[in-house]
C-alpha cells in the first residue's frame, strides 16, 4: 500500500515514519521547502526522541521527500492530511492550510485514494465541511478522519505502540483501507462515525487541560491557607488507588499553566463549538480563563520573593514541558514578558535545548546564559518554570540561591 502524507511537522513526520517503519511505501510533503530539504538530508527539523533514528533507517528507502504534491500523492492508495489548524482570534480553529492542501490534490489524487484527516479539527468539521468541500472540486474520494494521540516528547512511543485508534469513517472503502494500515500496530481500532472522531480527541484533550487548571487553581489555594506542602499533598493523592497506575497523575499536578500548540487552541475551540451550538461551556471557559491567568499569577509569586527590581533574576527552562523544544504558547515567555512589564529587566534564563528556538520566536530582552550553573551563579533568587529533570537536584548545589519552585519539583534541601 502507497501512503501519502502532507504535512511534516511533529504529527505528519511521526506518521510518514512510522508507516515506513511497517513496510508501507511512504511519501512526504510539506509546502515549506527548507524543512523538505533538511528532512531529506537525514535531519530532524525539531527535537523529538526516537524520530531521528527512524528518520535514519528510512530516508531513501521507504520513506520519501516529494518535491510537490503531484508527486507525493499520484499512484497513492491513502492520503493523510497532517497539516496545522491553528486558532483564531475568536478561538474556532483555523481550516486555512486544510483546505489548501485539498485543492493542491484535487487534480491528481487517484479515483481511488482514501483521503484522511489526521489534523485536529472540531467535531462535525470532516461531516459538514470537509466532505462538502471535495465534493464541490467534482472528487469522489472517501474521506474520513483518524485523530492522534500523540505527546511531543513522545510522539514515536506513542505512534508505535498506540493504546488506541480511533478511525472516523462511513463507508467500507475507508474502514478496509484504515484496518489494513492499523493491523500491523496490534492496537484496539475503533471505527465511528466522524463526528465521534474528532470528539473523542477533543474530550481528550480538553479533559488534560481541566486537571492541570483545577491542579493549578488547588496550589492558589493552598498558597493563600498556607502551611501546606503543595508538592506532597499531590504526591498523596496520587496514591489513590482510583488514580493511580491510570497515567495521568502528571497532568494532576499544579504547575504555571498548560502551553504547547495543541491544548491552548484545542481548548478554545471546543468552547467556540459549544457556544456555536447554543451550549454555555461553563466548566471549559473556567479552565481557559485560569490558565491564561497563571503565568501572570507566577510572575507575581516570584516578584514577592525578590528584594528589589534592581535584581537579577533567574528562570530556568523555556520549553512548555521537559523533553521538548517547542516554545509555543509557552508559560515561560508569559511569566518573562509579565515581570518585564512589572519593571524586572535583569533577567538570565536557560534551557536544556530550547534556547535558541525561543530566541528566534520571542524577541525579549533578556540574558541567555550557557548553564543552570551560570544562572544560579548570576541570580540571587532562581524561579524553576519548566521541569528539566536536570534542574531536580539544583537547589541542593546552591543552598544560598532563593529558588521559586513553580513546577513543585525541587527536591527538599
Amino acid at each position: 500500500m502507497k501512503v501519502a502524507v502532507f504535512g511534516l511537522g511533529f504529527v505528519g513526520l511521526t506518521t510518514a515514519l512510522g508507516f515506513a517503519d511497517k513496510g508501507f511505501e511512504v511519501r512526504g510533503y510539506d509546502t515549506n521547502t527548507q524543512r523538505c530539504a533538511e528532512i531529506s538530508r537525514g535531519h530532524l527539523p525539531f527535537f523529538e526522541p526516537g524520530l531521528d533514528e527512524a528518520l535514519a533507517r528510512h530516508i531513501g528507502k521507504t520513506f520519501l521527500v516529494a518535491d510537490s504534491a503531484l508527486e507525493a500523492v499520484e499512484a497513492s492508495d491513502v492520503c493523510f492530511v497532517c497539516v496545522g489548524t491553528p486558532g483564531l482570534p475568536n478561538g474556532s480553529a483555523d481550516l486555512t492550510s486544510l483546505l489548501a492542501c485539498i485543492d493542491s490534490v484535487s487534480e491528481s489524487i487517484p479515483d481511488q485514494c482514501v483521503l484522511i484527516v489526521k489534523s485536529t479539527v472540531p467535531p462535525g468539521t470532516v461531516t459538514e465541511q470537509i466532505t462538502p468541500y471535495v465534493r464541490t472540486k467534482g472528487l469522489k474520494n472517501p474521506v474520513a478522519v483518524n485523530p492522534e494521540f500523540l505527546r511531543e516528547g513522545m510522539c514515536w512511543e506513542d505512534f508505535m505502540h498506540p493504546d488506541r485508534v480511533v478511525c472516523g469513517v462511513s463507508d467500507d472503502a475507508a474502514e478496509d483501507v484504515l484496518l489494513q494500515l492499523y493491523a500491523p500496530f496490534h492496537a484496539p481500532v475503533h471505527l465511528v462515525e466522524p463526528n465521534t472522531a474528532e470528539f473523542i480527541k477533543y474530550l481528550s484533550n480538553s479533559l488534560l487541560a481541566t486537571m492541570i487548571s483545577y491542579s493549578n487553581e488547588m496550589s492558589l489555594l493552598a498558597d493563600a491557607v498556607g502551611s501546606i506542602d503543595t508538592a506532597r499533598a499531590f504526591h498523596i493523592l496520587h496514591e489513590d488507588k482510583r488514580l493511580a497506575g491510570a497515567g495521568i497523575n502528571s497532568y494532576i499536578y499544579p504547575g504555571c499553566g498548560y502551553g504547547g500548540y495543541c491544548l491552548p487552541k484545542d481548548t478554545a475551540a471546543l468552547a467556540a463549538v459549544a457556544q456555536n451550538k447554543g451550549i454555555e461551556p461553563r466548566i471549559l471557559n473556567g479552565v481557559i480563563s485560569l490558565n491564561e491567568e497563571m503565568p501572570e499569577r507566577t510572575a507575581e509569586k516570584i516578584a514577592r520573593a525578590v528584594n528589589s527590581k534592581d535584581s537579577k533574576i533567574g528562570i530556568l527552562g523555556l520549553s512548555f514541558k521537559p523533553g521538548s523544544d517547542d516554545v509555543r504558547d509557552s508559560p515561560a515567555a508569559k511569566i518573562i514578558s509579565a515581570l518585564i512589564k512589572a519593571g524586572y529587566d535583569d533577567l538570565y534564563v536557560y534551557d536544556p535545548i530550547a534556547t535558541e528556538e525561543f530566541r528566534r520566536m520571542h524577541r525579549l530582552p533578556i540574558y541567555y546564559a550557557a548553564s543552570a550553573r551560570e544562572v544560579c551563579e548570576a541570580c540571587d533568587t532562581v524561579a524553576l518554570v519548566t521541569a528539566w529533570a536536570e534542574f531536580g537536584s539544583i537547589n541542593k548545589e546552591f543552598p544560598e540561591t532563593r529558588f521559586i519552585d513553580c513546577r513543585y519539583f525541587l527536591g527538599k534541601a
